[in-house]
């Protein structure tokens, strides 16, 4: 082992004699090299990281230092982390033109893989003054016991796997799904909405209607004044009226008026709640409708003002009597 070292310090210092090609000084031996591990623990375990090398006080600045090189291992089995580095540790100015002095720190960091008791090899660092002197540092090595993690297979007793800690949740973590939710409801919600639109829209089940007696007269009033009198307008004025009221019967007495002739719907009012007069001043309307749409009579203002008086009056007095009937 002594032999070892020896040797490795002459190649140590072969190499470091080839950096500086100043003037050639001592060989100084400086102690012991520092080594010091990075995790603070009773005992350095397999893994750990250590710091080797040196430290120097009081070293006149402009001091220039070189380091052998070293590359991936500093020994068999010791890995090296991290290469030379060189710190100040402390700085004092000089007074009266003399030099600051510096304090240092300088090394590597090492770790090991295997269990045991490693001696490290020493360390020689060559330092060049301001005026050309190289001398070389030489620090003694140091001895390591690298150790396992203790495990007391007497009383230890192996657990199983913890399940995974449930955290509570954050609104962070749910605003997009209540978002989303509350987008799928209003979805949801529109389509329901056009859909009964379009339903009481097209549907015929499902459209309002207005009352009969009110569809009625409201385009029987189409037909107010005496513009549509005039011959040449009143197959017009008349086939308006009476199919008007075609529609109104067959909506309140519910037979099929708009396909009867005027004898057969006035056969079939006979059995309605329609007063008898009224029915004769209505059939009569209707024979002059007939007369004028297919015999090309012309009918005289006194019928053509008295048409429309007779249908109103038709409309709202049958209308009148359903509502009786229905308080009753």
């Amino acid at each position: 082992m002594i032999l070892m070292r020896k040797a490795f310090l002459y190649c140590v210092l072969l190499l470091a004699s080839a950096v500086f090609a100043g003037g050639q000084g001592k060989v100084i031996q400086m102690g012991e090299a520092v080594l010091q591990p990075l995790q603070e623990r009773d005992s350095v375990l397999i893994a750990d990281q250590l710091f080797y090398g040196f430290e120097l006080s009081k070293v006149e600045e402009g001091t220039r230092f070189a380091f052998p090189q070293i590359k991936d291992t500093l020994m068999t089995n010791v890995e090296v982390v991290s290469p030379w580095r060189m710190d100040t540790l402390k700085m004092t100015a000089g007074r009266k033109g003399k030099p600051g002095l510096m304090d240092l720190r300088g090394g590597l960091v090492v770790t090991m893989f295997d269990e045991g008791t490693y001696y490290l090899p020493p360390l020689a660092v060559q330092r060049m003054s301001k005026d050309g002197v190289v001398d070389t540092l030489v620090f003694d090595p140091q001895k390591i016991e690298i150790k396992t993690m203790p495990v007391d297979t007497a009383t230890f007793k192996p657990h199983d796997i913890k399940g995974q800690i449930r955290y509570p949740v954050t609104f962070r973590e749910v605003a997009p799904w209540v978002a989303g939710a509350l987008a799928l409801i209003g979805l949801v919600a529109l389509c329901v909405w056009l859909y009964i639109r379009y339903r009481n829209t097209h549907n015929p089940e499902y459209i309002r209607k207005d009352p009969a007696h009110i569809v009625a007269l409201r385009k029987l009033d189409r037909y107010r004044g005496n513009k549509m009198w005039v011959p040449e307008k009143q197959k017009a004025f008349y086939s308006g009226i009476t199919d008007t009221l075609r529609e109104y019967i067959a909506e309140r007495y519910g037979f099929g008026a708009m396909e009867m002739t005027t004898a057969e719907i006035f056969a079939q009012m006979k059995d309605t709640d329609a007063p008898a007069e009224l029915q004769q001043e209505v059939r009569e309307l209707f024979e002059r409708a007939d007369f004028v749409k297919f015999a090309k009579f012309t009918a005289s203002d006194t019928d053509n003002a008295s048409a429309l008086p007779v249908a109103v009056k038709f409309v709202t007095s049958t209308y009148q009597a359903e509502i009786e009937e229905g308080g009753e």
